[in-house]
């Protein structure tokens, strides 16, 4: 019988959550990196004192059975008793040779001699030293056999006491035999390095506590832009793009910090538009629904004049709700990085199809006031469309005997491009306000249908291309608005164009 299928384990959280921050990471590895050097450091010198302690024995044993030799021989050949230092006579048996070689030696550390006569220890070293090889017998047993042979004998020896690193020197008098043994205690070499690297190891430790605490206080400080990110987007919400982080230092820290509050600044020119473009929508369409809703509700069906007559109505309404929807659209669209397509444009060629493009609007004089002989970068779809609706604006806001000019020229190197017209005018007050969404002059409702998004497209078609609109009017004599261009332009930054 299949069993029902369990749920997943949820994942289980660490008990210390810190472990597995960036910061404790990154003070790990530093401590770890630390650490082997410390170590690999510690044994590296550890074993070239151990074997420079191994060289340095053999080099006195070396010296003592260079010295014995010169003691015992003199400077002859054939080896000669040599002279008694004391007497300033031939030395005459092993014993007395031994003694005075003895009495001679100045010991090191760690270092022990005996003297061995007929096979027995007749010598030993003074009380005040303290390396006593007379005390083992493993030790004393190994070297007596050695003492009867003919030549110099080295070599190693480990017991429970100590380890020894040993020379055992031989003498021969025509009626007496000896040796003289000199030996090292390298486990007590040995546990002089091994107490100055204990030292050293306490010392690494307390390096690799000092390096901790202040990579810690370092990371932290390092890391802090990083926390105050997450902070502000853990504040962050839907209705409040406002925080911003303080930026300080010019590290790739603080460049990150910029590129967050330069990120910001786009969310929430995004989500401000979101909700302008929702407020205007619902308020700018609310009146003509309010209006079909009415006329239908009214309607008397049975009179055929009354529906034509809101049918007209309902179709005249229904197509101002798309060309505002077209207009709100174009707006939505400037708030992004490809609103315009630059490109080399012939300006006077732009200025002679725009003309003819405007004389379709409405039957008026047309007039040419100048033509600009220059090529320039910039969208001439983009740009044809805000001087035709500066040219539908003037048609709208002037009489229908007057003129309306357009014209293009180069000033203060910069591509001004206009319509002029003899109309109502546009007041100072008022000059802001008709850039604006929605926004529209005082005489407007009066004049001219519309939602008052014409110069507001205008304006972010111009200020995407990096230019600004410029308004010369007087009232009740009429206008001049130039669409002011760079001639070579660099689209403006997202966060720019609102």
């Amino acid at each position: 019988m299949p069993s029902a299928t369990q749920p997943s384990p949820s994942p289980r959280r660490s008990r210390f959550p810190w472990l597995r921050t960036v910061r404790a990471r990154v003070i790990a590895a530093v401590l770890a990196l630390t650490a082997l050097a410390l170590t690999i450091a510690g044994f590296t010198a550890y074993s070239l004192e151990t074997a420079k302690a191994g060289l340095r024995v053999e080099g006195y044993l070396e010296r003592a059975v260079d010295e014995f030799r010169v003691l015992a021989c003199g400077q002859s050949a054939d080896c000669t008793p040599g002279v008694d230092p004391t007497t300033g006579r031939p030395f005459a048996n092993a014993d007395d040779l031994i003694r005075v070689a003895m009495q001679r030696q100045v010991l090191a550390a760690n270092e022990g001699e005996l003297g061995i006569i007929g096979g027995k220890i007749t010598w030993m070293a003074p009380d005040g030293v303290t390396f006593r090889p007379e005390h083992d017998p493993d030790f004393v047993n190994t070297v007596l056999p050695l003492s009867e042979l003919d030549h110099v004998t080295r070599g190693r020896l480990t017991t429970p006491m100590a380890d020894y690193s040993y020379a055992v020197i031989p003498v021969r008098f025509p009626n007496e035999r000896g040796a003289l043994v000199q030996t090292f205690d390298m486990r007590a070499e040995h546990d002089l390095l091994r107490a100055t690297y204990g030292t050293y190891a306490l010392v690494a430790l307390g390096s690799l506590a000092t390096v901790g605490f202040l990579i810690w206080l370092l990371v932290g400080r390092l890391l802090q832009p990083i926390r105050l990110l997450r902070t502000a987007a853990e504040d962050i919400t839907e209705h409040d793009l406002s925080r911003r982080i303080a930026v300080h230092g010019n590290d790739d820290l603080s460049a990150l910090t910029r590129t967050v509050n330069a990120m910001l600044d786009r969310l929430n020119a995004a989500m401000g538009s979101q909700r302008q473009l929702l407020d205007d929508v619902g308020h700018e369409l609310r009146t003509p629904v309010t209006i079909v809703r009415g006329h239908l509700e009214l309607m008397d069906a049975a009179d055929a004049d009354d529906v034509r007559a809101t049918r007209a109505l309902a179709l005249d309404e229904l197509d101002r709700m798309g060309r505002l929807v077209d207009d709100l659209l174009t707006l939505a669209k400037a708030e992004r990085s490809d609103f315009i397509q630059p490109q080399p444009t012939d300006i006077g060629r732009l200025t002679d199809e725009t003309l003819e493009k405007a004389r379709g609007l409405a039957p008026r004089r047309w007039l040419l006031d100048d033509l600009a002989d220059v090529e320039a970068s910039l969208d001439p779809q983009r740009v044809t469309q805000a001087w035709l609706q500066l040219a539908s604006n003037a048609v709208k806001y002037s009489p229908a005997e007057t003129p309306i000019a357009l014209g293009s020229a180069v000033r203060r190197g910069e591509l001004w491009l206009w319509v002029r017209d003899q109309g109502v005018g546009i007041s100072p007050d008022e000059r802001d306000i008709v850039l604006a969404r929605f926004g529209r002059g005082a005489d407007a409702p009066l004049r001219a249908d519309g939602a008052g998004l014409g110069l507001a497209i205008v304006d972010k078609i111009v200020t995407a291309h990096g230019g600004r609109v410029d308004i010369e009017s007087v009232v009740g004599r009429g206008s001049t608005i130039a669409l002011i261009l760079p001639l070579q332009p660099t689209p403006t930054p997202l966060e720019a164009v609102q």
